[in-house]
C-alpha cells in the first residue's frame, strides 16, 4: 500500500495504534473493573440486608418465645385454663397481647378446644388458628415454632404449653401461642433497615412486599429458588434479587421437652434496583468516552508529532539534494533548524554529519580550482602566444604602408584605428590573464543587491541595439555583505554572454525575447541572483565545460570571463551553476550568503 511507504506514515500509524490500543485497554479495565465493583458491592448488600432481616427476626421469635412461657407460667393465666372459663379467660388474654405487643394470642385447652383468640386488626379476618399443628403439639407438651399464611402476609407462631409442675409430674392445661405478622408494614420497617424492597412468599405465593401488587406475578418465580442471583425486570427498572428461606426457628428446648416438627415454608425476597444502584456507571461511562476521545486525538497528535521529528532531518535533507540535483551545487549546507524545541541530538548530529560532507566537497571544490589555475597557467604561454600572435600580425601588417616613402593620409589613419584596436585586444588578454591567475582580494561591505543589479544591467546594455534586460528584483531583501564591484563585473560578463547569446539567434532584437535578471530570497541567510535568457543555448556536452578557462564557443572570445565569474562568486562564499538546452535559452543562478562569511 502506498500509504505506508513512507516513514513518516509508518512511524505515525504505529504510534497512534498503540497509543490507541493502550488507551482502549484502559479505559476497558477501568469500566469493567469499576462495574465488577458495583455488581459486587450490590450483591454484598443484598447479602447483608437478608442476613440482618434473618437475625431480627431471629430476635423476635426468642423474644416472644420467652414472653409466651412467663405468660403460660403465670398462676393467674393457668387458673383461668384450668376454670375454661371463656368470660373470664379473654380479659386476661387480651391483657397480656397488649402487653407483648403480639399481633395474634390464642389459647387452647388440653383437648384442643378454644379458649381464646385475639388478634390485632392487620391480621385480618378470624381463621381457626386452634387448628394449626403446632398449637395441638404445645397443648401435648411440645413446644413449637412455624409460619401460618394469611391473606396480607404470614404470621411466625410461637406456641408453648401451659401446665403445672407438682413433685416433678407435669400436668398439662392446654397451649399458648404467641404470633407476629410478616406483612406490608413489617416489609416496610425492613425495608427502612436495610434500603433494599422487601418481599414476603408463603407457599408459592407472594403475601406482601414494598412493591407493588402489579409486579408481584414477577417475583413468585423466585420463591422456587433459594440463594440464587436473579435479574428482574420491573417497569423501566432492573433489579436484581436473592431469595432467603426464613426457618421456623423453633424456639431453644427446654430440658426434657422434645420438639415439635416444623411446619410450612415462609421465604422472603430482597431486591435492589440494579438500574438506580448502577445509574452512577452512566455519567461515568460517558466521561470515560469523552477521556479517551480527547486521549486518542492527544495520542495521534502525539504521534504525529514524533513522527515529524523524526521525518524532518531527512526531509531537510533530501531537499537539499534535491536542491543540490537541481543547481549542481555540492556545498548547499542543510539551514539550522528554526524549531528548537524539535531540534534533538539525532538531528544535529545527522545535519551536522551532511554538513561536514559539505564542507570537505567545498574545500575540495576550492583546492581543486586552485590546482586547475595552476595546471592552466602552464597552458598560458601557448594560449597568450596564441591570442597574443594574432594582434601582433595585424599591428604588423598595419605598419607596412607606412614604411612607404610617402604614406596617404588614409593610410595613415586605417594603420592607427588597426594599431588602437589590436592594442586594446592585447591589454584586455592581459588583464584577464591576470585577473585569472593571481588570487583574488575582496573589498566587503554593506550593498544593496538590487542597485548592483541595476548597475551592472545598465552596463552590460549600454549599446544602442542591445538586448532589452527586464528586471525582477526583491525590494523587501535586506542588503548583503560582499564586494560590489566584483560581484558587479561577474555579473557584467554573465549579462554580457546572454546578450550575445540572445543575439546569434534569429529575431533576438525582438522585444519578446528580452533577458531576465531576477533576485529573491532563497534561505534565512541566502539570496539568489538568477539570469535568464532564450538565447541559442549550450549544447549538453558543453554545459559542463562553460566554466572551464580558456573554453569558448565565440570567435572573439577568450574563455575567460565566466572562469573569472566562477572565482568571484565563490570567493565570495556563493555558488554558481548554470542549465540550458541547445535552442531552448540558458539560466545562469548565483547564490551568495546574506552575510559575511
Amino acid at each position: 500500500m502506498k500509504l505506508f511507504q513512507s516513514l513518516t506514515n509508518r512511524i505515525f500509524f504505529g504510534s497512534a495504534l498503540l497509543a490507541v490500543s493502550a488507551i482502549s485497554i484502559a479505559i476497558f479495565n477501568v469500566n469493567r473493573g469499576v462495574g465488577r465493583q458495583a455488581e459486587q458491592e450490590l450483591q454484598r448488600g443484598l447479602d447483608e440486608a437478608g442476613t440482618l432481616i434473618e437475625e431480627y427476626r431471629q430476635v423476635l421469635v426468642e423474644h416472644f418465645t420467652r414472653e409466651a412461657r412467663l405468660v403460660a407460667d403465670l398462676p393467674r393465666l393457668k387458673a383461668a385454663v384450668y376454670e375454661r372459663d371463656p368470660d373470664t379467660i379473654r380479659p386476661i388474654v387480651e391483657e397480656y397481647r397488649q402487653q407483648l405487643k403480639a399481633d395474634l394470642l390464642v389459647l387452647t385447652s388440653k383437648d384442643g378446644g378454644l379458649l381464646a383468640e385475639l388478634m390485632s386488626p392487620d391480621v385480618g379476618p378470624a381463621t381457626s388458628f386452634a387448628s394449626m399443628p403446632g398449637v395441638a403439639a404445645a397443648g401435648a407438651g411440645q413446644e413449637s415454632s412455624f409460619f401460618w399464611p394469611q391473606n396480607n402476609g404470614a404470621l411466625q407462631v410461637v406456641s408453648v404449653p401451659v401446665f403445672i409442675d407438682e413433685s416433678g409430674q407435669r400436668e398439662f392445661f392446654g397451649a399458648l401461642s404467641v404470633g407476629f405478622s410478616l406483612d406490608a408494614a413489617a416489609a416496610a420497617r425492613f425495608k427502612r433497615l436495610t434500603n433494599s424492597d422487601i418481599a414476603f412468599g408463603m407457599d408459592g405465593t407472594i403475601r406482601a412486599s414494598t412493591l407493588p401488587p402489579s409486579v408481584w406475578p414477577q417475583l413468585t418465580p423466585l420463591l422456587a429458588q433459594d440463594r440464587l442471583w436473579e435479574r428482574v425486570p420491573v417497569g423501566d427498572q432492573e433489579y436484581i434479587a436473592k431469595t432467603r428461606e426464613l426457618s421456623p426457628a423453633a424456639p431453644p428446648a427446654v430440658t426434657g421437652e422434645p420438639q415439635a416438627p416444623r411446619t410450612g415454608r415462609a421465604h422472603a425476597i430482597i431486591l435492589r434496583s440494579r438500574t438506580a444502584r448502577l445509574s452512577f456507571l452512566n455519567p461515568l461511562h460517558r466521561q470515560l468516552a469523552v477521556i479517551a476521545v480527547v486521549a486518542v486525538l492527544a495520542a495521534t497528535l502525539l504521534s504525529y508529532a514524533i513522527a515529524r521529528t523524526v521525518t524532518r532531518p531527512l526531509g531537510a535533507i533530501t531537499a537539499t539534494m534535491r536542491e543540490i540535483a537541481r543547481t549542481g551545487d555540492l556545498t548547499r549546507r542543510i539551514p539550522p533548524s528554526a524549531e528548537a524545541m524539535w531540534d534533538d541530538e539525532d538531528a544535529r548530529l545527522l545535519a551536522a554529519t551532511f554538513n561536514s560532507l559539505t564542507d570537505s566537497i567545498a574545500r575540495f571544490q576550492r583546492d581543486a580550482a586552485q590546482r586547475e589555475r595552476l595546471l592552466s597557467l602552464g597552458r598560458l604561454s601557448t594560449v597568450v602566444a596564441h591570442e597574443i600572435r594574432n594582434p601582433l600580425m595585424i599591428i604588423r601588417t598595419a605598419l607596412r604602408p607606412l614604411r612607404a616613402p610617402s604614406p596617404t593620409p588614409e593610410q595613415v589613419r586605417a594603420a592607427a584605428a588597426d594599431i588602437d584596436e589590436e592594442t586594446s585586444r592585447l591589454n584586455r588578454i592581459v588583464s584577464e590573464v591576470l585577473d585569472f591567475a593571481r588570487p583574488i582580494k575582496f573589498d566587503l561591505a554593506s550593498t544593496d543587491l538590487n542597485a548592483l543589479c541595476e548597475d551592472a544591467a545598465k552596463a552590460a546594455g549600454s549599446e544602442p541595439d542591445a538586448v532589452p534586460i527586464r528586471l525582477d528584483l526583491d525590494r523587501r531583501l535586506d542588503p548583503v555583505t560582499t564586494d560590489a564591484e566584483r560581484l558587479r563585473l561577474a555579473l557584467v560578463n554573465i549579462l554580457t554572454n546572454a546578450r550575445h547569446a540572445v543575439a546569434a539567434r534569429e529575431g533576438a532584437r525582438d522585444a519578446s525575447l528580452p533577458i531576465r535578471l531576477r533576485t529573491r530570497r532563497v534561505g534565512e541567510n541566502r539570496v539568489a541572483i538568477e539570469v535568464t535568457d532564450q538565447g541559442t543555448g549550450i549544447a549538453t556536452e558543453d554545459l559542463t565545460r562553460v566554466f572551464d578557462p580558456y573554453f569558448t564557443t565565440r570567435r572573439t572570445g577568450t574563455g575567460l570571463g565566466l572562469a573569472i565569474s566562477r572565482n568571484i562568486v565563490e570567493g565570495l562564499g556563493g555558488t554558481i551553476a548554470m542549465a540550458s538546452r541547445a535552442g531552448a535559452g540558458t539560466e545562469v543562478r548565483i547564490e551568495l550568503p546574506g552575510r559575511s562569511e
